[in-house]
């Protein structure tokens, strides 16, 4: 558990105590994000996931800023941006400040979700950036094969089955697949050039390489606006205001905490894709030494 999660974690949540001073929201995007859910209860974050959190964050009639604290490796671009534009969707209704604090890693998709927020900052130590976009997979060619399995695939259109893992790699799909994720590419490094404007160091080369810096580096590059927690820095900009978090879904399993014994009584083929989940989860965390 990070610093921040143990100050979140003794905050009142929103609704718990009444008062009539102003309010600051937190709402805590942790996690990969993924439009499929976990099935083991792990944090994920999607539209589906946080929708109810951003909008009971919004809703508070004593609204003085929303608070976004986050930490993620990144995943799926579509929802990072679906995320991101509701965000700034009910600021612009509310008419509201959105800081954003970066925690252990706030990566590729982390990022794009931290470019919702007025303000950025982070942990000196914090991971920022990685503004780029990667696909990963498996080459199984001959893998059936070899298990005396045939595999039959039926297609109508010629590239139904593009990048197949149980068939060789073709160059002109590995070409498309290029170009898709250089259209991706530009569509972050523009979301990132919108929210940060001239902000932005103009003399490095390397901001939409898909680097990752430090929190006390991503300041010089532009990348974040300052140094500091969450704790400090309300603390200094709305000193009377209470603080609430309110907290994407979590499955009814994991809130009870019997993520795990669902686990024993998974099917054989639920328990392969839960270890597949499982492993990705880890390599995506580890690519950032955690």
């Amino acid at each position: 558990m990070s610093v921040t999660d143990k100050l979140v974690s003794r905050l009142p949540r929103i609704g718990d105590r009444a008062g009539g001073g102003p309010m600051v929201a937190v709402v805590k995007l942790h996690g990969l994000i993924t439009p499929t859910p976990s099935p083991l209860g792990r944090g994920t974050i999607n539209i589906n996931t946080v929708e109810s959190a951003l909008t009971r964050a919004f809703e508070h009639d004593r609204l003085a800023a929303v608070a976004l604290t986050i930490n993620s490796p990144g995943g799926a671009p579509t929802q990072s941006a679906l995320v991101a534009e509701r965000v700034r969707e009910l600021a612009g209704r509310k008419k509201v400040k959105v800081l954003s604090f970066c925690e252990d890693v706030a990566a590729s998709g982390g990022y794009w979700l931290a470019c919702a927020g007025d303000e950025i900052y982070a942990h000196p130590s914090s991971l920022v950036g990685s503004i780029g976009v990667v696909s990963a997979g498996f080459g199984l060619t001959g893998l059936l094969e070899r298990v005396g399995v045939e595999r039959r695939v039926y297609t109508a259109g010629t590239n139904k089955v593009r990048l197949d893992p149980f068939r060789p790699e073709k160059a002109e799909d590995v070409e498309w697949l290029s170009g898709l994720q250089s259209q991706l590419h530009e569509q972050f490094a523009d979301w990132v050039r919108k929210r940060r404007g001239d902000k932005l160091s103009s003399d490095n080369d390397d901001l939409f390489s898909g680097e990752v810096w430090t929190g006390a580096r991503a300041v010089e590059l532009g990348l974040v606006d300052g140094l500091g927690n969450l704790r400090e820095i309300i603390s200094e900009r709305y000193p009377d205001a209470e603080i609430s978090v309110a907290e994407p879904k979590r499955p009814l399993l994991a809130r009870l905490g019997l993520a795990g014994a669902a686990g024993m009584g998974m099917s054989t083929a639920d328990r392969v894709l839960a270890a597949v989940e499982a492993i990705e989860t880890r390599a995506a965390w580890s690519r950032f030494g955690l």
